[in-house]
């Protein structure tokens, strides 16, 4: 049964009216105001110091409707008619700017409103304050770093509003840094103290900067007169330098395993190649680099004939690479090192002169300048640690790619009926042939399989450097060391040495460059070999019995 209009509470009927009355603001064709009307007519019709001040009101107030206004303003949308009327022109439809009211037809002789230079950039700078209420967290978090260094007093409003609303930890923080750098300015020393203690719980070098600033001496006389502060501001000073002290060491341990996981890639292949079956193969390079080449190949493919499908080329491209670059091992074993087990000299002359000829077939075939292969979008841009650590998604994704490899590795030598064969072979060759082992075929396919992770390293290269004719040459000294420090035939040594090789490397560069760094290490290897000729873990296999 419906209660009668006349029966409802009037409390109920008033509420209603004002809802009737609210929606009908909102109907098609008609803008309610967005601003003051005081406020409207110094933006559109005052001097320029009449709009600033109230580019200041609009800031102040913190109205996401006075953020539609500046942008429109910006636009060239808000006119004048006869320098007495302000109205907003959208789509060839005009409304007052004061009332909302539609314009029909919209009048003749409008003139735009001029702004200046210096009028530009306040609106520019109240656009990106007023972003801070915003409801959409990317905007929000990208107008914080757009003020994070040039926020003024005037802000100071806005930042305690937007503070209170937000929620956000990661922008919270970031508010909290710009609001206390904002008040550093104040001429209140209690203002200053609290400012100064603020930023303390800050990671940015601009911190680091500002706090800086506040501790010089011009003269005979401190830039900051108050002794607290500037007691305060030094505490608060040693606070960020350990946190960005703590960010450039995960940032370099960081490089660092991602400089070894690139070694450990490199190096697998050949682990197996030389430290399982003794063979020096100095084409392994040209292997890797065939890897990087079977990738661009795919990523053309992919280019051409699947552009929906363009950010998953890597998917088809690992297989390949693998296969690729497995299959010219496997040949190479056949036809030339087959001939030459027990003559390291040999094999070492032999596979250097394929390694030239498989670098001078490349630059025929694909020319000697380095060649384009794109990141896929999900490999693209980071994750920021902290405000000088950024934690590239290529590299981790490489990190990821590497452990993959190496449990695969570890299982075909381990779980599977030729890493049996492998590690019979190794151990004792004359027995596993009499035990009806073909020696010959395990050979190929243990070559093979050092081959084909070598590619696999190549496809990971791609994705961080330039891929070229030379790749290769870039990492088969690393690749021995790696494999020679951590024990010949040994995969966790390969591991451990590839691993702490990265780290120790990418420490020793930030404190004497790249060249000494390598040196330094080069060095140590050479020492700890004399010291310990069976590396890090002891020798076992075919040498061991030799």
């Amino acid at each position: 049964m419906r209660t009668p209009l006349y029966r409802l509470p009037p409390l109920f009927l008033r509420i209603a009216m004002m809802a009737v009355l609210a929606s009908a603001l909102w109907l098609p064709g008609v803008t309610r105001a967005a601003l003051p009307a005081s406020v409207i007519e110094k933006l559109a019709l005052g001097e320029t110091e009449d709009k600033i001040a109230a580019v200041g009101e609009v800031v102040a107030a913190a109205d996401p409707e006075g953020l539609n206004f500046l942008l429109l303003l910006l636009d060239g949308k808000v006119q004048t008619v006869a320098n007495k009327q302000a109205i907003i022109v959208r789509d060839g439809k005009a409304v007052d700017a004061v009332t909302g009211k539609d314009i029909a037809p919209p009048p003749e002789g409008a003139e735009d409103i001029i702004l200046n230079n210096r009028l530009r950039r306040e609106i520019e700078a109240a656009i990106a304050a007023l972003k801070l209420v915003s409801a959409d967290r990317t905007a929000r978090l990208a107008a914080a770093k757009a003020l994070e260094g040039g926020a003024d007093e005037g802000m100071l409003p806005i930042l305690a509003k937007a503070l209170e609303k937000e929620s956000d930890p990661e922008i919270k923080a970031l508010l909290l840094i710009i609001q206390a750098s904002v008040q550093l300015k104040s001429s209140d020393a209690a203002v200053r103290l609290s400012a100064v203690k603020a930023l303390a719980g800050s990671s940015s070098s601009s911190t680091k900067t500002v706090l800086l600033a506040i501790l010089e001496k011009k003269g005979d006389e401190w830039a900051e007169p108050d002794a607290a502060v500037r007691a305060e501001a030094q505490i608060s000073l040693e606070a960020v330098e350990r946190r960005l002290v703590t960010g450039q060491r995960i940032g370099q341990v960081f490089s660092g395993a991602s400089l070894g996981s690139i070694l450990l890639l490199a190096a697998l292949g050949l682990a197996i190649t030389y430290g399982l079956m003794g063979v020096i193969n100095m084409a392994h390079g040209e292997l890797i680099m065939i890897g990087a080449y079977t990738t661009y190949m795919v990523q053309n493919l992919f280019r051409a004939h699947a552009p929906g499908a363009f950010n998953w080329y890597l998917l088809a491209a690992v297989p390949m690479a693998f296969i690729v670059s497995a299959l010219v091992g496997m040949v190479l074993e056949r036809v030339v090192i087959r001939f030459l087990y027990g003559r390291p000299l040999e094999t070492l002359l032999a596979t250097w002169g394929i390694s030239l000829m498989l670098i001078q077939g490349v630059r025929t075939l694909f020319g000697a300048q380095n060649v384009q292969v794109e990141n896929p979008v999900w490999m693209s841009g980071g994750v920021e640690l902290l405000s000088n650590v950024v934690l590239p998604y290529s590299r981790i994704v490489i990190i990821g790619f590497s452990g993959v490899v190496l449990l695969l590795v570890w299982l075909a030598l381990t779980r599977t009926r030729l890493g049996l064969f492998v590690r019979g072979v190794t151990q004792n060759r004359a027995i596993a042939s009499c035990m009806g082992v073909h020696t010959a075929r395990v050979d190929t396919w243990c070559f093979g399989l050092g081959s084909g992770i070598a590619g696999l390293a190549g496809c990971a290269l791609s994705q961080i450097g330039n891929v070229g004719p030379d790749l290769g040459q870039s990492y088969i000294v690393d690749s021995f060391m790696v494999v020679v420090l951590g024990g010949v035939g040994q995969l966790a040594g390969t591991v451990y040495a590839a691993l702490g090789l990265g780290v120790v490397n990418k420490f020793l560069e930030g404190w004497a460059g790249a060249v000494i760094a390598k040196i330094i290490v080069l060095v140590f290897i050479i020492i700890f070999i004399q010291k310990r000729p069976q590396g890090l873990f002891a020798l076992k296999g075919r040498f061991a019995d030799a």
